[in-house]
């Protein structure tokens, strides 16, 4: 799929059917991850795929809409340690995997974390860890086809302010 159209037509996906990601897929979106620029190259940053079902359900009571990690397919919490701008690396990386998941066909949807300390307890992470963001994915129950309108037929359809109120030239 051409990549602005990946970009304008991704929607979050919340429910999934039962269907497996594949092993080639999932690598794919954990390498996009991976790969995710960092600030110097530090990589701070590590990610946990939750597959034990006890802790899928123990990370499913500390984010804000468990039912989202409970149907998916693939469950990875983005882990940062350290100092700098661990957001905004957090943030490709998560951004990365959702992007590339949704270029396979493969829904996806980032997940707020509703109790830190639970979900730290959870994955076992180090004291200097923190979860930044769960990303649940699985095919959607009601898959979409990105290529039945155009770029422009999608920004249309987008709940975004105008370009004219969001870019600004000076």
């Amino acid at each position: 799929m051409d990549t602005f159209l990946t970009v304008v037509s991704r929607r979050e996906v919340r429910k999934y059917d039962r269907q497996p990601i594949s092993e080639d897929a999932e690598r794919r979106i954990l390498e996009a991850g991976r790969l995710a620029g960092s600030a110097q190259n530090r990589q701070a940053r590590r990610f946990v795929v939750l597959r034990d079902p006890a802790r899928v359900a123990e990370a499913a009571r500390a984010v804000f809409e468990p039912t989202n990690l409970l149907g998916a397919a693939l469950i990875v919490a983005v882990v940062t340690a350290g100092k700098g701008p661990l957001a905004f690396d957090a943030g490709r990386a998560a951004q990365n995997m959702l992007l590339t998941a949704w270029g396979e066909g493969i829904g996806g949807s980032p997940n707020g974390i509703a109790d830190a300390a639970r979900i730290e307890r959870a994955l076992s992470l180090g004291p200097e860890e923190h979860v930044a963001i769960v990303l649940s994915f699985g095919h959607p129950l009601r898959p979409s086809s990105p290529e039945r309108r155009t770029p422009q037929e999608w920004i249309d359809r987008a709940n975004r302010l105008p370009f004219e109120d969001v870019v600004e030239v000076l």
